[in-house]
């Protein structure tokens, strides 16, 4: 095979996450094989920055490439689209790595000549949602590097570590529910992810550590690969745990979303929990490592790579029409959707400027009932002051002599008059 020019788009390469890391391991290994990976996306960021320190070419605008690539490894629709209308005459294939994310869906464009579904749940979104002819669709399951992730020393009987291995976890989602579980069965608990606050840069030297990880896809992958015994869990829902009777019907499932059926409680995960078989889990990374390989995968992808270009060169055309046709009809679908997020923006940051006159106003009241609070204090203290000078005064021997006077049936009643008397005077 000859060395190929392959341009891959993302709609980030920032922060550690699903695609962005698929980008870097396809990218690498693209370049390991002897080809010519260049990485696109307007978005750049830590992942561009390894990239780079694989020297793979990363850019944000595409007038950077001199020569055009030979085929588009697209992902994201609008980083894809831009790619096709940079680049006339090159062909593309498009992966679907999500069902729900907007930014997923697929765009129709007469020089994509395959969509890939990384998944059973992506097929189904590109074919029963976005009318993609079914020959048009492949399946590429997700793979691991098993070089990187090499396997750990045999499970102990009975788990002692556990791994929550997602940047959704939190206390928020579904971390509380997990660490009680965990908490019941004697389990010591971590947590890797950005939701934690806690993002691992290399998976592979710490999950070798721990007997059951909770994770889901990619990371799931990853985990099984290692030989931890998985449990499916994230922030959507709760699976089973991963076992020989189930592996081979998950793994078409990505490990996802198809595939946490369940609610996110304690007892849920305490039930996958007491499920642990230490030689099962071994199995079951057995054939994970053995279907799952990145060099397997790099094979599959390089054949379809070559399949596109060849079948581009044989049906393609000159005419522009229905490529025109294309991007009008998909600028008319996404316009909406960029106008409704445009005016999003702009009503956010009317509530960020309303957030930051009540943070004021809060903030003067503060200050005011601080000083409301301290002048309450002042005058609690005058009070008791002169609450103690009464109590000093009806003490005193003169106020027990006049008592005294008042209370005597004769001496009272003159003392009184006598007293009415002086004051009409003084006045």
């Amino acid at each position: 095979m000859k060395r190929l020019r392959v341009l891959i788009t993302n709609n980030t390469l920032a922060d550690r996450a699903g695609t962005e890391l698929y980008v870097r391991d396809l990218a690498i290994a693209l370049l390991e094989r002897g080809h010519t990976p260049v990485a696109y996306s307007s978005l750049l960021g830590e992942v561009a920055r390894e990239l780079r320190g694989a020297t793979i070419p990363v850019v944000d605008h595409l007038d950077a490439l001199a020569v055009p690539p030979d085929i588009i490894h697209g992902h994201h629709h609008l980083e894809t689209m831009t790619a096709l209308l940079s680049f006339p005459g090159v062909p593309a294939i498009y992966f679907c790595h999500g069902w729900i994310p907007w930014e997923e869906a697929p765009p129709q464009f007469p020089r994509i000549v395959r969509y890939i579904a990384v998944d059973h749940t992506c097929r189904d979104r590109l074919i029963y949602e976005h009318a993609i002819r079914e020959e048009r669709v492949e399946l590429f399951l997700n793979f691991v590097d098993l070089n990187r992730f090499r396997p750990r020393d045999p499970l102990p009987d009975r788990p002692r570590r556990a791994l929550v291995f997602s940047n959704n976890a939190s206390n928020h989602t579904h971390l509380g529910a997990i660490r009680e579980a965990c908490a019941h069965a004697s389990i010591e608990l971590d947590v890797i992810g950005a939701g934690a606050g806690n993002v691992c840069v290399r998976p592979e030297d710490l999950l070798r550590d721990y007997d059951i990880v909770f994770a889901k896809g990619r990371s799931a992958l990853e985990a099984l690969a290692v030989g931890a015994a998985v449990v499916l869990c994230d922030a959507a829902g709760a699976g089973p745990m991963v076992t020989t009777d189930e592996v081979e019907r998950l793994r078409p499932l990505n490990f996802g979303i198809r595939a946490l059926r369940e609610s996110v409680n304690p007892d849920v995960i305490a039930h996958e929990i007491a499920r642990y078989d230490a030689k099962d889990a071994a199995e079951v990374s057995r054939r994970t490592r053995a279907a799952a390989g990145l060099d397997t995968a790099i094979d599959k992808l390089l054949l379809l790579y070559q399949e596109v270009i060849e079948e581009y060169k044989r049906n393609g055309t000159q005419d522009q029409t229905p490529e025109l046709r294309a991007a009008a009809t998909y600028l008319r679908r996404w316009v909406p959707n960029l106008t409704a997020q445009h005016h999003m923006r702009i009503q956010c940051e009317l509530l960020k400027v309303d957030h930051d006159r009540l943070r004021t106003e809060e903030e003067k009241l503060r200050g005011e009932c601080d000083t409301l609070r301290s002048e309450l204090g002042e005058l609690r203290g005058e009070s008791e002051k002169l609450r103690t000078e009464l109590t000093d005064i009806q003490n005193s021997s003169t106020m027990r002599l006049r008592n005294r006077l008042v209370a005597t049936p004769v001496l009272g009643p003159l003392a009184k008059s006598l007293a009415k008397l002086v004051a009409g005077r003084a006045s």
